[in-house]
């Protein structure tokens, strides 16, 4: 697997994901957009738990430093 998601990346994406699915299960409980915000930070959190990225792949996008690897 590839780790393209430098550690200040993933702590922003970790931070980002509870506050998604915060607002997605209990603020906008029920609405499309309740469904879609709950999506949207598994998906962070995921990416931010492997240390990958599809989009920063496709991209050629790397925020891990040398150092990491």
């Amino acid at each position: 697997m590839f780790n393209n998601v430098g550690t200040v990346d993933r702590i922003i994406r970790i931070l980002l994901a509870i506050t998604l699915t915060y607002f997605g299960l209990w603020a906008y409980s029920g609405s499309a957009l309740g469904i879609f915000l709950t999506i949207a930070g598994s998906v962070l959190a995921i990416s931010a738990l492997a240390g990958s990225c599809l989009l920063y792949r496709l991209l050629g996008i790397n925020t891990r430093n040398l150092q990491q690897e």
